[in-house]
């Protein structure tokens, strides 16, 4: 598997070559990133701030009111809080074009604990004006989306985690801003998901399967804008939904479709996520066996409300 973080920094330098106009601000992510390739190749575009993400942030908007395209990515956690007034001020209120990256974000940070663990990270970018937040599942959406972002201006947000990721899409597929897809056909429920979970979620739909549950799978990867199209086919087409991240209940995709739904049909929506609590420090792995977001769990939690 390769991890969502590395075919970033791969397709970026596919990018560079492409585009003169593209520069990369580090903040000591070099390696973490994939970069390695684009100091070496493009050294003139290539800024390393070190641990001064604030900084980081003030020099991609001074590049890109020059008229570059800027990439600054560094740990989720420290792109959206420790960089939010660089980010909100200098950036969004211009509207320039700088695509904010967060790797490293949800519990996939492990064992660096709770204060590296952004569970909030969605939920700030998603307040900001001007800014689109994606959150892609796979390697090959993870270059597709890269790859659009570099050709739409304006400020993004995309967050992906740490570990390797299954793939579930074709290297061909396309993508757009505020779309989704349709991974699995589901009569009873649909889980909508993003990031890590969308592959957790296709897992925990056969095993509902099993049980005599039929489960829709949603991949929701733009989450602003978000597809309010599929999130309507989900309310007329299934009795319940659910929201599926790694993220706090709080502000996160769950929110943006309950934002929808109390406004377009009212439908009853289960969150599924952090429960409005900071991480702890352990692997992916016993994280997600901790705060209920690995396959088993997510079915047990879904079956339980659908019961209901």
């Amino acid at each position: 598997m390769v991890a969502n973080r590395f075919a970033y920094g791969e397709e970026l330098h596919k990018l560079f070559g492409e585009n003169e106009k593209l520069f990369v601000v580090d903040a000591d992510c070099i390696g973490g990133l994939n970069c390695k390739a684009i100091e070496r190749d493009y050294p003139e575009r290539f800024i390393e701030c070190g641990i001064s993400e604030q900084d980081q942030y003030s020099i991609a908007a001074g590049l890109a009111s020059c008229g570059m395209t800027v990439f600054a990515a560094t740990f989720a956690v420290f792109t959206t809080m420790r960089a939010l007034d660089q980010i909100r001020n200098q950036i969004c209120y211009n509207g320039f074009d700088v695509k904010c990256i967060g790797t490293h974000s949800g519990l996939e940070t492990g064992f660096d604990g709770g204060t590296h663990q952004s569970v909030e990270d969605i939920a700030i970018m998603r307040a900001l004006p001007n800014m689109r937040v994606l959150a892609p599942s796979t390697p090959n959406m993870t270059r597709k989306l890269t790859r659009l972002m570099a050709d739409t201006y304006g400020p993004f947000y995309m967050r992906f985690g740490r570990e390797g990721n299954v793939e579930l899409y074709d290297e061909n597929e396309q993508f757009h801003i505020g779309g989704s897809r349709l991974l699995r056909e589901g009569k009873d429920v649909s889980l909508l998901a993003c990031g890590r979970m969308t592959e957790y979620s296709l897992q925990a739909a056969e095993l509902l399967y099993k049980e005599g549950i039929d489960a829709r799978v949603v991949d929701m990867y733009s989450i602003k804008p978000v597809d309010t199209e599929a999130i309507k086919a989900a309310m007329e087409q299934t009795s319940l939904i659910f929201t599926i991240e790694d993220h706090n209940i709080i502000g996160g995709l769950g929110g943006a479709v309950c934002e929808y739904t109390a406004e377009a049909c009212p439908a009853r929506v289960v969150r599924i996520g952090i429960d409005d609590k900071f991480g702890r420090s352990g692997s992916a792995k016993d994280l997600y066996e901790k705060y209920g977001l690995n396959p088993v769990r997510i079915a047990e939690k879904v079956k339980r409300a659908f019961s209901k």
